[in-house]
């Protein structure tokens, strides 16, 4: 997994947040442009509906889902035979990263304020920024681990 990030992701999710994007949509956006990943602008549509963690629900955190959703396009399969493992353990790792950090995984107990308020905007461009940040050095580490193992 040999990539070259461009304009910093966490910069470019936390401005996509900020021009209107959702989290999902903010993080998906700013990798396939950061890392010029191969995801089409229909794509992205894809994102859309995991904002407010899925659909305002206040379940899983948008930013984690697309999170998870660039790590598939860099790990996932497109047969069945192919090993699913790699893309289950990257996911897995991420998300207790991700709960680690934020103290959970629900959009309902990572940010208590109303959808839509100021307070509510200001602390998902928060947690949209950081998760990019995150997802930024896991991508970095998971690269080093690899390199690491091929010179073995």
């Amino acid at each position: 997994m040999e990539l070259e990030s461009k304009p910093d992701p966490k910069r470019l999710a936390g401005q996509n947040f900020k021009d209107g994007y959702n989290c999902a949509e903010a993080i998906l956006r700013a990798f396939r442009d950061s890392y010029n990943l191969d995801i089409s602008d229909e794509a992205l549509k894809m994102a859309s509906g995991f904002g407010g963690g899925v659909g305002h629900s206040g379940c899983m955190c948008g930013a984690l889902t697309a999170s998870v959703m660039v790590l598939g396009v860099l790990e996932g399969r497109t047969d069945s035979s192919q090993n699913r493992d790699p893309i289950y353990s990257s996911a897995a790792q991420f998300h207790d990263k991700f709960a680690n950090k934020f103290g959970g995984t629900c959009c309902r107990i990572l940010n208590s304020h109303p959808f839509e308020t100021k307070e509510h905007l200001r602390h998902c461009l928060k947690i949209t920024g950081n998760t990019a940040g995150m997802l930024t050095e896991f991508l970095a580490e998971k690269e080093s681990d690899s390199k690491a193992e091929g010179q073995e």
